[in-house]
């Protein structure tokens, strides 16, 4: 039974993999994935930076190395190429579109990149697991992980998420090895999966918040005196630092690379241009003047640009995002909108589980804090692991609750293989003594894994938009949009269904990465809801993204104002259309009663 829970792992692997791939090939293009695509290829093939600054590159990388092996156009004569600033989102058109390529086989090939790397997130979280809690426990959250509809719907995106999730794991399973037991090799081991954790996602720096906490208690629980706790912070601060600067000079060869032939007057160009009107005063002014001053130095123009895309991401975490949410427009869903979307979109089975775990996990730390300085110290030094995920997934919910900016479940990924972890260590640790109360719980988290699994086949292919119970995935964009719901992903069944329904002309009203001209051809009519109907122009039929819907139909919250021209005013029972295109993109018959 030695190769019984590789066996059974390998089994979900591959699983895994084949409703990703499955899906992905339904598909069109997500948001996000016209602007990673185009600058994927770029840093791979042109070794050029100049698109999508705001985000690190190995996702991007990973989704560009397949594309070298096809016969691509990259228009590098087209404007967003060789004027337009950032020009990502009018290169990823010109890319996949208008260039002679064939868009399904790029977005198809580059999304091989990103399922890989979810695949070695679900090894990652068994490798950790099994650390903690043995081999067969291991498979838990592996399963958890791996058949989960939200990563199977993300792990097959070209977008940061799945990288981010992936990055923050690893960087923090090899600091607290080294906290555990401090070593030359951890410590660098440490300092390279911090650095690779910030090219995956630039929310990985809030793991600078979190390493300083943790290595300010563990200085204190070594020893059992103020002044000698005192003593020692600065020798684990130093230490910390080597870590940061290590994860620094990881981070300086993909940049390297990828600048070798941006050209350093356009770089300095774009960088100036891109932050003129931002970071004026403040402690980040200089931070921005030293990018500027640097980004057209030869040897610091990686870092240059590494910092650009830090800058452009602290800035964005300020603002705003028009969405709908719980039955309103508005420009931030509030500190609500993650608890709601997380209790709705999560797996009823991963909710009852996660109850049970944390449950039983947050008893067992206030027994040992209830019993003085002493258990606490026993506890954090034999529980490390524990602590620190708990820490981390509070210091990173605390942040999202309280940023503006609400634009998906997908935000919540990162912690999210940790709850599973967390609630299947504590279901273990804290086992009922008797026999018979052991089997009762066995057959309960049993009955819980089957449950995900069987619902990893019944939702598919539609793992974006899923609800769980208690709204149901076709009553979810009452709810929310965006990212939960619609992203774009309907646009090659919109055509399937034209082509099935005969509709030779439509109106189209889409969100997404998608092309209707090159999915349903000629017949596809661009429209938005300040164009009129359609009618008026001699086209019966209309098709909307529920996305585009919602902002331009639903209530809007107080002191929330809308174009009145925005407005769908004149369609008629816009809740109820002739057809759904997948889950997303609403099909109306105009002009009859």
């Amino acid at each position: 039974m030695k190769l019984g829970s590789k066996i059974m792992l390998a089994v979900v692997l591959a699983l895994s993999l084949l409703l990703m791939f499955g899906s992905s090939l339904q598909e069109s293009a997500v948001m996000d994935e016209l602007a990673h695509i185009p600058a994927g290829y770029a840093y791979v093939n042109n070794l050029d930076y100049r698109l999508n600054p705001e985000h690190p590159p190995i996702v991007k990388m990973a989704a560009g190395l397949p594309l070298l092996f096809l016969d691509l156009n990259f228009p590098t004569d087209n404007e967003a190429w060789t004027e337009q600033v950032n020009g990502q989102w009018d290169m990823g058109y010109a890319f996949l579109y208008q260039s002679g390529n064939d868009a399904d086989q790029i977005i198809q090939w580059s999304r091989l990149g990103p399922m890989i790397l979810t695949l070695i997130l679900v090894i990652f979280v068994y490798i950790w697991s099994r650390e903690l809690m043995g081999k067969w426990w291991a498979l838990l959250p592996a399963v958890a992980v791996a058949l989960s509809p939200h990563f199977l719907a993300h792990g097959h995106y070209v977008t940061t998420d799945i990288g981010a999730t992936l990055g923050i794991l690893i960087s923090l399973y090899y600091f607290n090895r080294y906290l555990a037991s401090p070593t030359k090799k951890k410590l660098l081991i440490a300092g390279v999966a911090f650095g690779v954790a910030q090219l995956m996602k630039f929310s990985a720096i809030i793991l600078v918040g979190h390493m300083l906490v943790m290595v300010v208690i563990y200085a204190f629980i070594r020893t059992d005196k103020i002044k000698g706790a005192v003593g020692l912070l600065p020798r684990y601060l130093g230490k910390l630092f080597l870590i940061f600067a290590i994860g620094a000079l990881t981070i300086y060869p993909l940049y390297a690379l990828t600048t070798a032939n941006y050209p350093p007057e356009r770089q300095l160009s774009d960088t100036t241009t891109i932050l003129q009107n931002d970071f004026q005063q403040g402690p980040l002014k200089y931070v921005a003047d030293a990018t500027r001053w640097s980004s057209n130095k030869p040897l610091l123009r990686p870092y240059a640009q590494y910092m650009l895309g830090l800058l452009m991401v602290f800035k964005r975490s300020t603002e705003t995002n028009t969405l709908y949410f719980m039955g309103q427009v508005n420009e931030s869903g509030g500190p609500t909108y993650f608890p709601i979307i997380y209790g709705l979109k999560e797996t009823l089975p991963m909710l009852i589980f996660l109850a049970l775990g944390l449950l039983l996990s947050t008893h067992g730390a206030l027994r040992s804090l209830s019993k003085g300085t002493r258990r606490l110290k026993d506890y954090l030094n034999t529980n490390l692991h524990e602590f620190s995920a708990l820490l981390f997934i509070f210091i990173y919910l605390a942040y999202s609750i309280s940023s503006p900016l609400n634009i998906g479940f997908r935000h919540l990924m990162p912690v999210i293989p940790l709850f599973y972890i967390l609630a299947t260590g504590s279901l273990r640790k804290y086992a009922l003594k008797s026999a018979h109360r052991r089997q009762l719980k066995t057959a309960l988290v049993l009955f819980l894994f089957l449950w995900q699994g069987t619902l990893a086949f019944t939702s598919y292919p539609y793992y974006l938009p899923y609800f769980n119970e208690f709204v149901g995935t076709d009553n979810g964009w009452r709810y929310v949009t965006d990212s939960n719901y619609d992203w774009g992903q309907d646009l090659k069944r919109l055509a399937q269904l034209t082509e099935r329904e005969g509709i030779d002309r439509i109106a189209v009203h889409y969100f997404g990465a998608g092309s209707p001209e090159y999915y349903l051809g000629d017949g596809a009519l661009r429209w938005e809801s300040r164009m009129g109907n359609p009618i008026e122009s001699g086209v019966e039929w209309l098709a909307v993204s529920v996305n585009q819907l919602q902002a331009s139909v639903a209530p809007t919250a107080p002191g929330f104002r809308r174009d009145i021209e925005s407005e769908y005013r004149w369609l008629e029972d816009s809740y109820n259309p002739d057809f759904i295109a997948g889950k997303s993109i609403f099909v109306y018959k105009l002009g009859e009663d």
